[in-house]
């Protein structure tokens, strides 16, 4: 009986620490238990003072329940209002940090429709300096134009290599050059050099500069082509890029042939005539002498220059009979013309096709 009782004894006291433990205020009922188990242990020994020391024992056990309960619910009560406490807190931290979120994503939004609109308006000002700077370009070309007697037109069509029709129905004689006949008869490498000056210009805008002749015997306009307005026009590295008639003789499309009084750019037409003929380029791959007359000729050579000979233009004019030849030079021609040909001088009078 004592070792049951014993225990028993044990397990209470375990079970009251344990509920100390998980509340604190049972220890008062595990005290009391102490009390009652003292007294008892002196009532068994000495039969003396409290009889009824189980009954505070059982009080202590009771005691230490109801304290650890009252205890545990009190806790729950105090603990509740920190739950919600918590709740909140987390509730309005989370609150924050969207708040903050949405405040940088919209700082965001405005520096990006910031970096837009500078972005925009930077982007203009250079449009609108670029525009200001084109016209000023053009301004500047537009006198550089006026100031060199430059006039802007239109190519209609390449009649042969050195006679073009602007888009209004004007026929221009490009001067300085001569290239291979290729219309009333045929020059070797004169279709060459037709081609070659249709493909260049038909349909382009070029600039036209008169040297001293307005038009030739023809009518046909005696001319400069400028493919570009030169920033110099007597700069020989503008006239070899921007001009077409250097072109044709720097090319070998073209002879020089310089006719009193347009002579402005003669020097350097024969320049590059030589350059050409020295590197074998187009119609001087076929001969030292070319395919048509110039100034480099032999016999040009002897004489001076083919400027003064109207004989050297005349050469490139041909008219199978007079009725052809009339149809330019309604009353025939003298023996000193350029299309003068004695077959066709008949009564040998020293004109020809004369009516």
């Amino acid at each position: 009986m004592k070792v049951i009782r014993w225990t028993i004894i044990t397990i209470a006291i375990v079970f009251m620490l344990l509920l100390g433990i998980a509340a604190p205020a049972a220890f008062i009922g595990l005290a009391v238990f102490f009390i009652g188990l003292y007294l008892n242990n002196q009532y068994r020994r000495y039969k003396i003072n409290f009889k009824r020391s189980g009954w505070i024992m059982a009080a202590g056990f009771v005691l230490s329940i109801f304290l650890a309960t009252a205890d545990s619910d009190t806790t729950e009560t105090v603990n509740e209002p920190e739950k919600d406490q918590i709740v909140t807190d987390q509730d309005e931290a989370d609150k924050k940090a969207e708040e903050e979120k949405l405040a940088e994503e919209k700082a965001k939004e405005e520096e990006a429709k910031k970096q837009a609109e500078e972005q925009a308006q930077l982007e203009a000002k250079q449009e609108e300096n670029q525009k200001k700077e084109a016209e000023k370009q053009k301004q500047e070309q537009d006198q550089a134009a006026v100031s060199m007697g430059l006039e802007l037109v239109t190519v209609g069509r390449a009649v042969d290599g050195d006679t073009i029709e602007t888009s209004d129905g004007r026929k221009v004689r490009l001067i300085g050059v001569n290239t291979p006949e290729s219309t009333t008869r045929v020059e070797e490498y004169g279709k060459e050099a037709s081609q070659f000056t249709g493909s260049e210009l038909t349909g382009k805008k070029v600039w036209m500069q008169k040297d001293v002749s307005d038009t030739d015997r023809y009518g046909r306009l005696l001319r400069i082509i400028w493919l570009d307005i030169p920033s110099d026009d007597m700069d020989e590295n503008e006239i070899r890029e921007k001009m077409f008639n250097a072109h044709l003789v720097l090319n070998g499309y073209a002879e020089p042939s310089t006719y009193n009084p347009d002579v402005k750019y003669s020097e350097y037409f024969r320049k590059f005539g030589r350059e050409a003929r020295e590197d074998n380029k187009g119609l001087w791959a076929l001969g030292d002498e070319g395919t048509t007359k110039g100034d480099l000729d032999s016999a040009a050579a002897s004489s001076g220059t083919a400027s003064n000979s109207a004989s050297a233009e005349g050469s490139t004019e041909s008219y199978q009979n007079c009725t052809e030849l009339r149809k330019v030079y309604p009353n025939g021609v003298p023996s000193t013309h350029p299309a003068y040909d004695s077959k066709h001088d008949r009564d040998k009078d020293n004109f020809a096709c004369e009516r």
